[in-house]
């Protein structure tokens, strides 16, 4: 049966540095997948807003955003026009109301978005709305919620609790590494010269760091944010810390074990 997978990001390559790999996968398993995008990803280049100064290059930009999604074989590219990098000054619940929205029509079962910890203030609202908009009340669609790492923002943050980005998810991408990179350059004006790290060849890097920790060429690694099992049986919890043990169903790993909490079923 496939699965209806909603992926929401803050910015126009976010969601192929993030998770483009493990997208590929899962449209390439049957699986429907739509892709939101919160900001609108150029103005910030300003010292204020000026998007009618910008309009090309947001004309630009949104277009290569719906063409990456054609090219990975997403259903659908929602854009929204929150002000780029400074979506501290946003009140938080319009965006969760826009996530809110996409999920009501969408009823997915798994949703990826931002780590919490990323240095990336649009990053943070996004996983703030998205953590919001999927909170576990009766009827909710969503099962399972996954937060990814950007590069030129995750690994930037200070190592400090509660901001460290500890993976406990790895996707094997082995078939889709050549594509992520292509599809990546769709967002040539997006990218840096290495060793910048939102490059290439630390895209590729990573990929192959978030591999060879699980005995894979290339993954993408994932925190899990939450996993609630079908019938609503079993719950399962990621716990702060634990050992190094791994288990692997369907090309995901998880690092460290899963605590498994099991409920009794009520009548």
């Amino acid at each position: 049966m496939s699965k209806k997978i909603f992926v929401v990001a803050a910015h126009p390559d976010d969601e192929i540095l993030g998770c483009g790999g493990t997208i590929m996968r899962h449209v390439s398993a049957g699986d429907r997948v739509r892709v939101m995008i919160l900001a609108e990803g150029v103005t910030s280049r300003d010292e204020t807003r000026q998007a009618e100064r910008r309009s090309n290059e947001l004309n630009q930009l949104h277009r290569a955003t719906e063409q990456v999604a054609e090219f990975m074989g997403v259903e659908s590219v929602t854009l929204c026009d929150f002000p780029d990098n400074r979506m501290d000054g946003v009140q938080l619940l319009d965006v969760i109301k826009k996530v809110e929205f996409e999920i009501d029509r969408f009823e997915p079962t798994v949703v990826y978005t931002h780590h919490a910890g990323d240095v990336n203030v649009d990053h943070r609202a996004a996983h703030e709305a998205v953590v919001t908009a999927c909170r576990p009340m009766p009827g909710m669609s969503v099962r399972e919620i996954l937060f990814f790492e950007t590069l030129s923002s995750t690994e930037w943050q200070m190592p400090e609790a509660g901001k460290i980005f500890c993976p406990n998810v790895y996707v094997d991408i082995e078939a889709f590494i050549d594509r992520k990179l292509e599809a990546l350059r769709f967002y040539e004006s997006e990218m840096r010269a290495y060793p910048h790290s939102r490059s290439y060849e630390a895209t590729k890097i990573l990929a192959q760091r978030r591999g060879f920790t699980v005995g894979h060429l290339y993954a993408e690694a994932f925190m899990l944010g939450r996993l609630i099992r079908d019938e609503r049986s079993i719950a399962v919890v990621p716990p702060m810390w634990g050992g190094c043990d791994l288990s692997t169903a369907d090309g995901f790993a998880f690092d460290p074990p899963l605590e498994l909490i099991e409920f009794e079923e009520t009548a």
